[in-house]
């Protein structure tokens, strides 16, 4: 008998650890075009670091402008915005649209991704 609730009892650890991984875990929460537009593109400056930690002070404005400004190294831009159907379309000067979604990625910080790769980190 105590065999069997020690089976039990480890059993029950191993399925709750392996539930617990973040392989398993919610996916993280996505903004809506329109949650997108009202944090972000309201014409309030945020920090965009790149994944090679390249960081830009970016502004989205109402009117469909955008413009970044290196924080450190990079080069300045500007460009246009719009929403999408998943979250928004942009174009730097010169270059073509690119769709991104935004989600989630703890307090005050969001990820930009095109497709499941991470393009930026958003913060306020």
């Amino acid at each position: 008998m105590r065999e069997g609730i020690a089976s039990v009892v480890t059993l029950g650890a191993m399925l709750s650890a392996l539930l617990s991984t973040p392989a398993l875990a919610a996916p993280p929460a996505r903004l809506t075009p329109a949650e997108i537009q009202s944090t972000f593109f309201n014409g309030e400056p945020f920090t965009a670091s790149t994944p090679s930690n390249v960081k830009f002070k970016m502004t989205f404005s109402a009117d469909g402008k955008m413009k970044r400004v290196p924080v450190g190294t990079g080069r300045r831009g500007e460009g246009t915005w719009k929403l999408s159907k998943d979250g928004f379309c942009s174009a730097w000067k010169g270059a073509k649209d690119n769709c991104f979604t935004v989600v989630s990625a703890g307090d005050n910080k969001w990820s930009v991704l095109k497709g499941s790769a991470i393009m930026a980190t958003w913060s306020k």
